[in-house]
This record gives structure tokens, C-alpha cells and sequence, in this order.
């Protein structure tokens, strides 16, 4: 089991990375006027998102598997399960953003994209204290 925990933890990082550095590419898309520019980034946007949507699933299969050999309880997994509910649901919103930019239909500001950019950031510590400080 702890190959199992150590192997979730490599995913969940490697998936937080991606969930990191796409609105990031956001900003950046947001803000390019060249086309040359433009193309590369709807390039990066879309392989970044292909690549870290498995690694979205292996962090769920991953996560269900602990969860029923640990048999893990209590308010503080209810609470977690959601936040990565949420943050399942970040993941999609980003797909459809990805598509937005592909088709030259974003509607939104670079500004929007920074603040978008802080959302995994929160979640990522309010999972953090719920995992490890388990307070209720």
C-alpha cells in the first residue's frame, strides 16, 4: 500500500503541475496579438490538456484504491473528496477553455486568467491541511 501512496502523490503533483501551468498559457494567449504566437500557444494548450486529463483518471483510480484498502472515514475526507470533486470539475472547465482559444472565441481578459490561475493554488492547501491535519 504505501507503493500505492507514494505512486498517488507523484500523480497528484504531476496533475496539480498541469492544472498550474495551463491558465497560465491562458494569460499568456490572452495577452498575444502575433499569430505566430497565437498558433504556438493553442498548440501547448492542447497538448497539455491531453496530457494531463489521464493523469487526472490515474489520480482518481489511485485515490479509490487507497481509500478502500485504508478504509480512510471522517469529516475531513468528506471535505476533501469534495474539494477534488471541484477541482475535477476546474479540469473540465479548462478543457472547454482550451477549446474557446483553439476556435479564437475567448471572451475574457488576461486579469481573468490570473485570478483563474489562484484557484488549484487554494485547493491544493486546503487539501494538504485536510490530509495531513485531519481537522474534523
Amino acid at each position: 500500500m504505501l507503493w500505492l501512496k507514494a505512486f498517488h502523490i507523484v500523480v497528484v503533483v504531476s496533475w496539480f503541475a498541469g492544472l498550474f501551468y495551463l491558465p497560465r498559457l491562458f494569460v499568456n494567449h490572452a495577452m498575444a496579438t502575433e499569430p505566430a504566437e497565437i498558433a504556438r500557444l493553442k498548440l501547448m494548450e492542447g497538448k497539455l490538456y491531453r496530457f494531463v486529463t489521464p493523469i487526472s483518471w490515474l489520480v482518481l483510480v489511485s485515490g479509490v484504491w487507497l481509500w478502500l484498502g485504508f478504509g480512510f472515514g471522517g469529516g475531513w475526507l468528506h471535505a476533501k473528496l469534495f474539494l477534488v470533486l471541484l477541482l475535477f470539475g476546474y479540469h473540465h472547465y479548462c478543457g472547454k477553455l482550451v477549446r474557446q482559444f483553439a476556435a479564437d472565441q475567448n471572451t475574457r481578459s488576461h486579469v481573468f486568467y490570473r485570478w483563474f490561475n489562484e484557484v488549484p493554488v487554494l485547493m491544493l492547501v486546503a487539501i494538504v491541511i485536510l490530509v495531513v491535519v485531519k481537522p474534523f
